[in-house]
């Protein structure tokens, strides 16, 4: 039943990334909480893995203008490897 629970809230949850060639944004819109925003200059932005220290196995965050978040913590763990690969390479092309 917890499992049911769970799978039903993080359907809930739509992340919404954009990059472009000035900045990177990362909305976050979640039943029952407050819309979160973050954005960053493409250039200073920095993907982080975090393999077992954070709450789910492989976790990624993106930091940046002074804060770090959390981005696709609903996703399986091979699909926030492949998440965090994917953002390193785009954030490398800034630089």
């Amino acid at each position: 039943w917890w499992g049911l629970q769970r799978s039903y809230r993080d359907g809930e949850i739509l992340e919404e990334l954009i990059i472009s060639d000035e900045e990177i944004s990362l909305t976050r819109h979640q039943t029952n909480k407050p819309l979160c925003e973050w954005t960053c200059n493409f250039y200073w932005a920095k993907a982080n893995l975090h393999e077992k220290q954070g709450p789910v196995p492989y976790y990624v965050t993106l930091k940046g203008s002074g804060r770090e978040v959390e981005i696709g913590a609903f996703l399986s763990e091979e699909e926030r490897r492949q998440l965090f690969r994917e953002l390193f390479k785009e954030l490398l092309k800034a630089r």
